[in-house]
């Protein structure tokens, strides 16, 4: 008779889980020792930013981008879009300070990088996103084009 395992998964797993939940609860641990009221400030204020302004921003955004491409008959295209404005806005997010030029002093001694150029690359990448899923874009309306059937007259 085979014993089944439990709903929660094989043991490997309950291990595997158990070791990601003790690191997780040392790296808080840690995270929460020097400054904690600091730390939770930023994480409930990035929550409440995230969620009364941001979420409704891109949301919105979005609907505008599938409205437009759905009036002119292109609901199909609006991925092409999502993709790299998605891919664009996480990295502005994750590198804001260094685009906007808002760096701290001691960015270049502690790294020994320029601050300077972040801005530049940022929209360089931006348009190489745009510019390949508007490649891939193209792409996919040409082998459309290529299996459709030619119509009779």
């Amino acid at each position: 008779m085979r014993r089944a395992f439990p709903p929660l998964g094989s043991p490997l797993q309950l291990l595997l889980l158990a070791c990601l939940f003790a690191l997780a609860g040392y790296a808080g641990v840690r995270l929460l020792s020097d400054d904690w009221l600091g730390v939770t400030l930023w994480f409930v204020g990035a929550a409440v930013l995230h969620d009364l302004v941001f979420l409704p921003l891109y949301a919105a955004v979005d609907r505008a981008v599938t409205g437009v491409l759905g009036t002119a008959g292109r609901r199909t295209w609006t991925m092409y879009v999502r993709v790299p404005a998605a891919f664009s806005g996480l990295l502005l997010l994750v590198w804001f300070p260094l685009i906007s030029g808002r760096v701290a002093d001691g960015y270049e001694s502690a790294t020994g990088l320029s601050a300077d150029g972040f801005l530049a690359r940022w929209l360089l990448i931006t348009a190489v996103l745009f510019g390949g899923s508007a490649l891939l874009l193209v792409l996919r309306l040409r082998r459309e084009t290529k299996q459709r059937p030619p119509a009779d007259h």
